[in-house]
């Protein structure tokens, strides 16, 4: 008899005529995936925008408001799970982790990115004080699980390498087309992203490239009359591995991140990646490829030429890589869930 599992999240869901949907692949994958060992229920807050990526999950309950989300936390409590796991710590998640502590269930806490940051990068110091009282009122009483240790601050934890990497991304990798420096950024269209000040600063630059953005999201705040600027449609995870291999050199200039698959999804089609000095740390050792630089035009562009000069090296580098699968991700996961 499967063991009953429930999923609680902070992103946003659609309902549509044919189902549920969601724009995060990790709202997508890991419940799909765990769901096949578990009696799984997915928790999750209702969006009002259609969403491009279908659950394929039967029981998932959506909220647009806090209140039914919250009351919904407490029914939950009649299907008796074995077990909660929260994915990421947000306002939503902290509370549902309160009704938890105060009601004696087990759950796991999946801490994805570096909240200290994110906030104080949102709102300032506020921020960062918020999230600090959510961390520590919430994960000395949690199991916790992690892309990155230093998310911890030194609690014991977890870790896992999370990643959406299956057989096929390794199949035909082509070789880079290196006329022009063809940039691909694919992600939020969020400050903390850096993609803004990515943007502003290549607005100097007198290289001969492009700059391609792929994000789920609207681009109504980017300023598009810059002639460098493509901006790529949504696209499914077949499109996805043939517009890596359609650029050169893949570039996240976000400020904080404590994994990034998309990362891992350029170098297994054989791109190298440019971040900036502000998250080197996750310069992983089985990501070869991977080059930081200091977050100014002049560094930029001489890391970018580089690169260019150097490419068959650089390639021959990114091919010794043994980066984490999707199949290891999920197996990881379920045997932390059931100790």
């Amino acid at each position: 008899m499967k063991q009953k599992l429930c999923i609680i999240s902070n992103e946003s869901i659609s309902k549509q005529k044919s189902g549920f949907y969601c724009d995060n692949v990790d709202l997508k994958s890991i419940p799909e995936e765990l769901n096949k060992f578990y009696e799984l229920d997915l928790i999750a807050r209702e969006s009002k925008i259609e969403r491009s990526k279908k659950i394929e999950i039967n029981n998932i309950f959506v909220h647009y408001s806090f209140f039914s989300y919250l009351l919904n936390i407490f029914k939950s409590f009649k299907r008796k799970y074995n077990t909660y796991f929260i994915i990421s710590l947000t306002p939503i998640t902290f509370l549902s982790a309160l009704i938890l502590i105060l009601y004696k269930k087990k759950f796991y806490l999946y801490l994805r990115s570096d909240g200290f940051e994110e906030y104080r990068k949102k709102i300032g110091i506020i921020g960062h004080l918020i999230y600090k009282i959510m961390f520590w009122l919430v994960c000395p009483k949690a199991k916790l699980i992690t892309c990155n240790k230093k998310l911890l601050k030194g609690m014991s934890g977890d870790l896992v390498r999370p990643s959406q990497l299956t057989k096929k991304w390794k199949i035909s990798i082509t070789k880079a087309n290196l006329e022009k420096i063809n940039l691909l950024y694919i992600g939020r269209i969020k400050v903390e992203k850096g993609i803004f000040s990515l943007i502003k600063m290549l607005e100097k630059s007198k290289l001969n490239f492009s700059l391609s953005i792929l994000s789920n999201e609207p681009y109504v705040k980017i300023k598009l009359n810059q002639e460098f600027i493509n901006i790529i449609k949504k696209s499914n995870h077949d499109s996805l591995i043939n517009i890596y291999d359609n650029h050169n050199i893949f570039i996240l200039p976000s400020y904080t991140e404590a994994y990034s698959q998309v990362i891992d999804e350029s170098l297994s089609r054989g791109r190298p990646a440019i971040i900036f000095n502000d998250i080197a740390d996750i310069i992983f050792s089985y990501r070869k490829g991977v080059f930081a630089c200091d977050r100014d035009l002049a560094a930029l562009e001489n890391t970018i030429e580089y690169i260019i000069k150097n490419y068959s090296e650089i390639s021959k580098e990114i091919s010794k890589n043994h980066l984490p699968q999707k199949d290891n991700f999920i197996n990881d996961l379920r045997k932390i869930l059931e100790n």
